[in-house]
């Protein structure tokens, strides 16, 4: 076999095994079959939440315990089909079984990384924010450009996104925009996503063609459900409505069905505008807000506050987490971890996972590192 058939087949073994002890492999089929005969016993749907959560546990569980097999099993074929073809010479063959355990190789890594996903909100849908900080037209493209870039990396992992409100830009762009992500561990990749980010460019605005740098910041918190307590005096909100922009049809247009709620002692706003109506959006609202608030919560019991804070700070120089320059020279590189790329417009269609992995390993304190290829 060769080498580097070798060399893939150990790095793989080595996930796999990895794979196993966090999940304590023994210890999750016992529970894996104690979820199932829970699931299929009648009395447990008296209780609808509770049953909801032994549900959601055991398939987190079962999707994990089913990835490592399934890793296995194709890392096994592929050895025998790259073992197959090196004795026949087929070297188109062999290239195949590469390109499979290639693949096989990233699903490790990435199943490794999903492994560190254990915080108690990790494995919710998201809520992701985009603001665009001072520049006018140059700000609001950009802030822009980083919705589509969420928007494509979700959609590129099978999640769903939904857009809860927007404010478009005057010329270009948004204002600011709320969607929501929906789907396993969505928040738990996405929360290294806060903080400011930087664009270097030439502007295609500017008729001189000179470079433009420019800010927006991205919030992430999760989404709650009514299990979990969140304590809001209503006295403490604010509400006010006003009429969405944006497509719509002539409802959303033309009466005052947009909802934004500002949480006085924290000063943190919601807006909501995608339902056909203000009942509609002020529910959703009110669930935005538990969510920012929850995220507040969790931000202390991980001692993680500064995260938070320097994606509140005034969004401009120092503070952001990411710069993404595209003039004089390509280069994204994360300000955090030192992981960069000169696939720019790979990154700005969706290409995060390098950058995320590394926020992740570094945020849990975990030893191998992520790097991201160029």
């Amino acid at each position: 076999m060769r080498l580097d058939v070798e060399a893939m087949k150990a790095d793989i073994e080595q996930s796999v095994a990895l794979l196993r002890r966090r999940l304590d492999w023994d210890i999750a089929l016992r529970k894996l079959d104690e979820l199932n005969a829970r699931v299929e016993d009648p009395t447990l749907w008296d209780n609808p939440e509770q049953a909801q959560a032994v549900s959601r546990e055991r398939s987190r569980l079962e999707a994990q315990i089913t990835a490592v097999r399934q890793m296995e099993t194709a890392l096994e074929e592929g050895v025998m089909l790259s073992e197959m073809a090196d004795e026949e010479g087929d070297e188109a063959t062999l290239e195949e079984a590469r390109a499979s355990l290639r693949a096989i190789k990233e699903r490790a890594a990435r199943a490794e990384l999903e492994a560190l996903l254990s915080g108690e909100a990790d494995g919710n849908d998201a809520y992701l924010e985009v603001n665009s900080g001072a520049g006018g037209t140059e700000s609001n493209d950009w802030a822009g450009m980083l919705l589509r870039m969420y928007t494509r990396w979700a959609r590129a992992h099978g999640y769903e996104v939904e857009v809860e409100a927007e404010e478009s830009g005057e010329q270009a762009g948004i204002k600011s925009a709320t969607v929501q992500i929906r789907g396993p561990n969505a928040y738990g990749w996405l929360k290294s996503e806060s903080g400011v980010h930087r664009l270097v460019r030439i502007s295609p605005f500017d008729a001189a063609a000179k470079r433009h740098t420019s800010f927006a910041s991205v919030g992430v918190s999760p989404v709650v459900d009514d299990a979990i307590e969140i304590e809001i005096n209503p006295a403490d909100v604010r509400t006010d409505t006003y009429r969405a922009s944006g497509a719509g049809g002539q409802h959303v247009n033309k009466t005052d069905s947009a909802v934004r709620l500002t949480h006085i002692p924290t000063n943190t706003v919601v807006a909501c505008q995608a339902g056909r109506s203000q009942h509609q959006n002020r529910d959703q609202a009110w669930k935005m807000l538990r969510a920012r608030l929850y995220e507040l919560e969790l931000q202390k019991r991980e001692a993680a506050a500064q995260a938070l804070a320097d994606a509140k700070t005034e969004i401009g120089w120092g503070h952001q987490i990411r710069s993404y320059v595209l003039q004089p020279y390509q280069m994204v590189k994360d300000l955090r971890t030192n992981v960069e790329t000169s696939d720019t417009q790979g990154v700005l269609d969706g290409d995060l996972d390098a950058f995320m992995g590394a926020a992740l390993a570094a945020r849990v304190g975990a030893t191998r590192g992520s790097t991201a290829e160029e």
